[in-house]
């Protein structure tokens, strides 16, 4: 199918099926279940197909969507074998994902008509918010770029070491104040280090809470205004960091922050350790955000950026 081409390296192709092992050994233990002493897809087979798509966290919404369009391939080509079900979903889903311009992206690419780009990084505790701010700092670095990190998540001194050990690591300049900061004062510092250093990108981190919606909200706003101060424009992209293990429970993050914040970019990481990959399939079609990055390993170079057609081939690959 004209939709799938080796966009990626052989090395990063590779380090993506790897990263979607679990998910995808465990979404053909279910297929092949609901399947079983079936030799055509009938209304049966259909049923049991979107139990998988659900249980696989596609989400509901998502996987009616696709139920929907195996249907019509059913009614259109009038018999297909449960051996071609496989590939008639990679069809499907890539065909649904491709319905939107998004995921499309296979390099690490910083827009060059605003500098420096500032980057809000927001998401809850644990979902590898830092991490992911480390491995985009070693990316960017990579392709020439003068990158500053801010350490505004001041409410947890764990979080202010970890990104200084990030900072190390791939040798970029910190911005950082002591725990109990406020995290819009060294918002502004980093953004007057960026500018005074003709910086290309900064990457700013941010307290991972959700408990009280109105607060974050209040707190988020407020770091923008002050940045609006420095660089009139900024941010130009907030991006929210989900976990991709806890499954559903990233769909209901992605929901609360949004409501919190103007999200314009997503990051699922973690895919590497879970069975619950399929949530990249529902975030990517639910959410009119695009998935810009996703973590599939712990190394430096996991993490990837999301191409769609790349993502769906690896995660049907036999």
């Amino acid at each position: 199918m004209s939709l799938f081409k080796n966009i990626f390296s052989s090395d990063k192709k590779e380090t993506l099926d790897k990263g979607l092992e679990k998910s995808k050994s465990s979404f053909f233990g279910k297929l092949s279940k609901a399947v079983a002493g079936k030799s055509k897809v009938d209304d049966e087979v259909l049923d049991n197909l979107e139990e998988v798509l659900v249980t696989s966290d596609v989400g509901v919404d998502t996987t009616l969507k696709i139920i929907d369009r195996i249907e019509a391939r059913v009614s259109r080509d009038k018999y297909l074998g449960t051996e071609e079900l496989n590939v008639i979903l990679r069809e499907e889903i890539a065909g649904l994902l491709s319905e939107t311009h998004i995921g499309e992206d296979t390099e690490f690419l910083v827009p060059t008509d605003k500098k420096p780009h500032v980057i809000m990084v927001v998401g809850v505790n644990g979902v590898g918010k830092t991490t992911t701010i480390g491995k985009l700092a070693h990316q960017f670095k990579n392709q020439g770029l003068k990158v500053v990190l801010g350490a505004g998540d001041t409410f947890r001194a764990a979080a202010i070491d970890q990104l200084e050990v990030w900072a190390k690591r791939v040798d970029v300049p910190i911005i950082k104040q002591k725990m109990g900061s406020d995290p819009a004062s060294v918002a502004f510092d980093t953004l007057n280090s960026a500018v005074a250093d003709d910086a290309d990108v900064v990457l700013i981190d941010t307290a991972g809470r959700l408990h009280n919606k109105v607060n974050l909200m209040n707190e988020l706003s407020k770091v923008k205004r002050v940045m609006q101060k420095v660089v009139d424009d900024a941010p130009h992209e907030v991006l929210l960091v989900l976990d991709g293990s806890t499954g559903q429970n990233a769909f209901e993050q992605a929901k609360q922050f949004t409501k919190a914040t103007e999200v314009s970019s997503l990051a699922v990481t973690k895919l590497d350790g879970t069975a619950k990959g399929g949530v990249v399939i529902g975030i990517s079609d639910q959410f009119q955000i695009p998935v810009k990055y996703i973590g599939v390993g712990e190394g430096i170079e996991d993490l990837q950026v999301f191409n769609k057609y790349e993502f769906v081939d690896s995660f049907f690959k036999i």
